[in-house]
This record gives C-alpha cells, structure tokens and sequence, in this order.
C-alpha cells in the first residue's frame, strides 16, 4: 500500500504537540521532518508551510532564521471544544492535564469540535483551568441541519444540535425555496468578528419536521451520511471479477466438504462469518472460523478502497444500514450465503473438550455454508429442540461456555445490555418496541469470534511465542515481538472512576477488592451478580459501565481490558469495519514473510476509524431517540414505571422500563419541597420532606411532551401530579 498523506489539520496538530513537548528546543524544518519521521517530500513542503503558520499566529517565534520554538506554553493551548448545552464550553487539549473551561461569552466564533487556540487565565485560582477563545484553528464542520424561520427580508436557521449555540443568519435570496419551519442543510459562509450570528446559505431542504423521511435525511446530513455511492464507486464495484476459480481455489485450503453454517439476526443481509466443524482422528475438535475475503476484492488504493476508507464503518440506523461497501459485494459477493461457495480468511483451531487449543493455522481458503441459521433458531435446539445439524449447534455451544469460562477466570467483564429496536410500518412509523438481548445462541458466535481476534493479534503483533502454542502447523511462523499490528484496545479504568464505583458498592454492603486489573474486572462481574434483582441493580450496573473508558484503534497496544486479553484486535467483520479489512491485510503480509504498510499511516488510518465509529454511534443513537420520541408522542398523559438512569443539575433523566424511551424531568419542574442536587451522590434531596431521588431508583412518570423537533421527552413525577387523570383528559380531548 502506498503511503497516504495526513491532511494538513492532523499534521498541524503533530507539529504543535511535538514543539509543546519539547518547548526547551528549536528545529528548523529539517531537524523537525526527521524527529518526526517525515519522509514524504510534499508533507516535508507542508512542513515549512505550518511552521510559518505557527508563527503568523502566534504558536511559535522563530528564534533565529529558520529556527522555531513553541511560545508561550503557559498561557496558550490548542484543543478541541467540546460545548454544553448551556453555551459554556470545555477544551480538550492534553490526555494528562484538565480540561479548560471556557465561559459562554468568551467561546468566540468557535463551533462544536473546532479546533482552537486557548488563552488561558492565569489570574483566576481554584482548581478549574479557565480560558478564552482567541483563535479557531479549523473548523470541525461547515455543514449545519437546523429548522428555519422565514421572515419577509432575511431567515435564520436554528440548528438541532444543543451544542450549536448561535441561530445562522440567511439571506433571503439564499433559502432556495425553503418554507417557514422546514428541515434545511445549511453551509457556514462567514463569522465575522462582533457580529452576534454566523452567515449561511441552504444547501437542501428536506421537509417538515416529524416526518419519517424529513428526519432520517437530517439525520444522514447532521453526521455526513451518503445517501449513495459515487457512479465511479458502484461502477466499480460492478466491474470486479466474482467467479470462484480453481486458479484461485488451488493457492487456498479447502473446507467445502466440512459441515459448515453461518448464525446471524433474522433480518441479516450481509454475512461476515462462518464456523465450520469436524471430528478429527486425534479426537481434537476441529473448528474454522471462516471470515469474507473482502481483501481479494478490495484492492489498495482503487476507488473502491479509498471510499471504504472514508467512510470506515457500516451505520445501523433505525430504518437503513448505511454499508461501507456496494451492496454487490456487502450482500452477494463477500457475504457468506448459504449453498454458494466463497473465498475466506479463516483462523482455524484444534480444541479438546475442555476448549484447550493444541494447533491453529491462519490462511486464505474456500468454504461451501451448508445452512444459514438465525439466532432463534439455534437458541431452541440449545433449549432442547430437535433441529439439522443439532449435534454439531450443542458441541460448539459447549466449547463456547469453556471459552467463556475460561474468559471470566482471567478477568473479562460481562455485562448484559439489551438493544432497542423497533418495528415500523411502511411509511416508518413505529408501531412498537422490542429488545435484542444476549442469549446462549449469541455468545456461542461471539465466544469463538473473540477467539479468532485474540489469537490473530497475538500472531500478528508477537508474544514471543510458538503460534500454535507450542505445535508448528501449516501457515505458521514464529512469531517476534515488535511487529505492527491495528489492535482494538480498551484501557484499564482510572483509579479514581473504580475508587467511586468501590465507595458506592460498600454503602450497599459489597466489597471491591482494587489489588490489581484482574482483581478490579473479577470483582465488578461478581457485583453485577450480587446485585441481580435488587434495589440497587439498576444504579450499579449504570455506574459500572460509566466507570469504563472508551474502546479504539490503535497501533500501540495496551490490551483490553473489558474482555481480558492481553492481545486483542477486530478480524471477523471487514465487510462492516475497515479496520478488520486492515488486519486481513496484515495477516496476510506476515503469512507471506512480507510488510504492509507503515506504522505512521496505519496509526493515522486507526485514529479516523474510530472517530467514524463513535460518529456511527452518534447518529445511530440519534435515530433510535427520534424514533422513542415518535414512539411515545401518542401516549402524553400516560403513566409508566421507569428507571432514574441520569442525575444533573438541569434535571432527572428516567428510563421507561417497558420500552426505555428516556426523558427528562427539568429540576425547575421539581415540586412539592426546594430538591437540593447532591452530585456526590447522584441524587435530589427534599430540604423539608427529605425526599430522595436518586440514580437506579424505580420511579412511575407521566410523559407531559414529546418534541420531534429536538427529539426529546418530557417527563414528570407521577407522585407530584395533583391531579394524574388531567394529562388523560387532555389526550382523550385531541380525539384519541
């Protein structure tokens, strides 16, 4: 793979970062491209064009002609702002230090993740760093979704974000037709300095709000979303050679005659992985678990590639999945369907009864799916029911709880999160709610999935032992440390995070022991246990998933901590996630004796992975919360017992139990006694009435308004309702 360039904003931020942690020095431009390994001659011309920049805005001095040193480092940062929803707003500037607390009237011209230039304030005492914004670096985004409001002269735009803290200025003549109250996408023009709002022009009207197909777009245009791919991309994609050769199927290991199927959701398009089994002579276990070639199609650097690469990961909205890949070869050519054959990459294991592994082998290969299976399925036959291919469905149930076992033993986390998910109409309305939780049938893929990325990422980055744990096989090399590796890491929590969690237990009775890493996740899975069908469940499984840092990508490995691997890396899904494409890549390299890539560039490539996976995080949450919101608007006036999943200073957040559509109930809305906020103890206390409402304490709400527009649910206490039955008139009067 050829070398890609960093966009100049990522090499910006590198160059400023390295001169801060060196700010005793200077280095001309030569001295700074080899420290920083820059051997690309257009990026070393980027370089002399920064540097330059950092002077001009005041970063650096240039201490001597061509000689520059970071200036000022007490008093300046540079940051991403991250903003309330009140207008204040907080810098991230260090992974060390605090971040800085910006006040809503010296935010500037900044917008929700710009970067920008700090200035801090060194008269203020306390502990809180205070500063003002003096410069935007560069702009996160220029594309803004908001409501617009149509005067006879002019219009504004008011954004959907509550992190977008300003209403945008448009100009009559540029609303392209817009109507009072619709949904636009608008493109930032200029801001400029002491005028209260920012110019915009509409670049697409999408409707009127609470409309299905107004509010999906918005939400597509909100976080960049494609509608489609680019006529290159799918012509592309059209073109490619999809017969199984026998060319191609001599250079693989054949596993077409072994029992082998797939298991997946029932509404499953694209078909990842395969396990296959086997019986062998040794009386070992054979399994396969087989992965979409995706790498023999998607070639480096083709457009095809470079779309892949942008987009990074599949988004799951609440109507649509947004694929990384064409359909043509998301859903036909790369997906594992059942009675076709296929190209994989397979990790493949010998185990004994009790899951021990005595061989692996890691290679390119062909399979034949002899059945597709749906989760519900395997899950009767693993509850008793008779069904094709039974026997093979219990053996692998039984390594799989071996597996898992052995997982918990040496620390790995297990928590048990039920997903949202809706049935809609054919206009997408919501006409209700389920829930997909973890069965046995689940955690039997994800058993042998975490396997195959385990045992990948220790091969390819090197523990310094035999890849098959001490038996040589086919495929295998002797695995040396140091080598580059894309790796799905999950840090250890901080101290202070499992300190809070461990003080919270004890108030209830339960003792964390903080020892060491193992001991801290040994004891978080028994406190999830303990407090099953308690009082306290709810607070303390809340609080124990807060307490976890964020999983990324990364070139340098620190584990992962959640499922307890030393070694971890995401090989099973390429057709959904572009890191797992890169990990084909790798493994393949490393099979053939040869090197894929550099570590700069994979880092780079890591870093924008999983900024595209927490955006898809993002809009799927924004999808589902529109849809709760639509989903509870003909039901104002309604009681339901729910859940206190969120305690702040502007309100109470609670869960609905039987849906978990959440809402808020605003701390002005608190009656019957002045209700203190004890943020120490994630709480409300009534000053007179001493009355407490506190994070996982069962409560029963009344929904008093559903706003499509902000997408948000109002709640209130049903307890401090004087009269319930008045929400219940009022909906019975709107004729429902």
């Amino acid at each position: 793979m050829s070398k890609n360039k960093k966009p100049k904003r990522y090499l910006f931020e590198d160059v400023l970062d390295f001169l801060k942690h060196n700010d005793s020095k200077s280095f001309n431009y030569k001295q700074l491209g080899a420290a920083m390994e820059i051997n690309n001659e257009s990026e070393r011309f980027m370089l002399i064009e920064i540097l330059e920049s950092l002077k001009q805005q005041g970063f650096v001095i240039e201490k001597e002609k061509g000689r520059y040193q970071i200036k000022e480092t007490k008093k300046f940062v540079t940051g991403t702002i991250d903003f309330t929803s009140q207008g204040t707003a907080f810098v991230v500037y260090s992974e060390t230090e605090a971040d800085v607390f910006i006040p809503a009237r010296k935010t500037r011209d900044a917008f929700q993740g710009d970067l920008v230039k700090v200035q801090l304030d060194n008269k203020r005492s306390g502990k809180r760093k205070e500063g003002e914004v003096v410069d935007v670096i560069k702009r996160a985004r220029t594309e803004f979704v908001g409501t617009i409001k149509i005067n006879p002269k002019f219009a504004f735009v008011i954004a959907d974000s509550n992190k977008i803290h300003v209403d945008f200025f448009i100009r009559i003549n540029d609303t392209k037709g817009a109507q009072d109250g619709q949904k636009v996408l608008i493109k930032l023009k200029e801001w400029k300095a002491n005028e209260q709002n920012p110019t915009a022009t509409v670049l697409e009207v999408f409707g009127f709000p609470g409309q299905h197909k107004t509010e999906m777009h918005a939400i597509m245009a909100e976080y960049g979303l494609p509608e489609h791919f680019p006529d290159a991309v799918e012509y592309e994609a059209k073109k490619l050679p999809t017969q199984i050769t026998d060319a191609e199927i001599k250079k693989r290991r054949d596993f077409r005659d072994i029992t082998t199927f797939t298991i997946d959701p029932v509404d499953a398009k694209d078909f990842d992985d395969a396990l296959s089994i086997q019986k062998l002579d040794n009386g070992l276990w054979e399994i396969g678990v087989h992965i979409a070639d995706v790498t023999h199609y998607l070639k480096p650097q083709t457009v095809l590639d470079k779309e892949a690469v942008n987009r990074a990961t599949s988004v799951y909205l609440v109507d649509r999945v947004i694929p990384m890949l064409p359909e043509v070869l998301s859903n036909f050519v790369c997906s594992l369907r059942p009675k076709e054959e296929k190209y994989c990459f397979s990790a493949v294991f010998h185990l004994d009864d009790d899951a021990q592994i005595h061989d692996q082998w890691f290679g390119k290969t062909v399979i034949y799916s002899d059945r597709r299976f749906t989760y519900e399925e395997v899950q009767v036959m693993i509850e008793g029911e008779d069904g094709e291919y039974k026997n093979e469905i219990m053996i692998l149930d039984r390594l799989a709880k071996k597996l898992r076992h052995d997982r918990q033993k040496k620390g790995s986390i297990f928590f048990d999160k039920a997903e949202v998910k809706f049935h809609l109409d054919e206009e997408g309305n919501p006409t209700g709610v389920f829930f997909k939780t973890q069965k046995d049938a689940h955690k039997l893929i994800e058993d042998f999935m975490l396997l195959a990325n385990r045992k990948v990422a220790e091969f390819i980055g090197g523990t310094g032992k035999e890849s098959s744990e001490g038996k040589k096989g086919k495929g295998k090399t002797k695995e040396e440390g140091g080598n580059v590796c894309v790796y799905r890491v999950h840090d250890v929590p901080s101290d202070e995070k499992m300190a809070e969690l461990s003080g919270f237990a004890a108030r209830f009775g339960y003792q964390m022991n903080l020892g060491s890493k193992q001991k801290v996740a040994q004891s978080i899975n028994k406190l999830l246990q303990d407090v099953k069908n308690k009082k306290e469940q709810n607070m303390m499984e809340l609080l124990a998933v807060r307490s976890m840092p964020k999983a990324i990508y990364t070139t340098k490995n620190v584990g992962h901590y959640g499922v307890g691997f030393e070694y971890y890396t995401h090989f099973t899904s390429p057709i959904r996630r572009y890191p797992d494409v890169l990990v084909h890549r790798l493994l393949d390299a490393k099979l053939q004796g040869k090197t894929y890539s550099s570590k700069d560039e994979l880092e780079f490539l890591c870093k924008h992975s999983s900024d595209m996976e927490r955006m898809a995080a993002e809009a799927e949450r924004a999808s589902v919360k529109y849809k709760q919101v639509e989903f509870m608007k003909d039901r104002i006036g309604e009681t339901f017992e729910g859940v206190i999943s969120g305690v702040t200073e502007w309100g109470i957040y609670v869960e609905v139990i039987e849906n978990k559509c959440e809402g808020m109930i605003r701390s002005r809305d608190l009656k019957g006694d002045h209700f203190v906020f004890d943020e120490d103890n994630y709480r409300y206390v009534g000053r007179s009435t001493n009355k407490i409402y506190a994070l996982g304490d069962k409560v029963e709400i009344i929904v008093v308004e559903a706003d499509l527009i902000k997408k948000q649910l109002n709640y209130a206490f049903a307890d401090m309702q004087e009269k319930k039955t008045k929400f219940v008139d009022h909906k019975r009067r709107r004729g429902r």
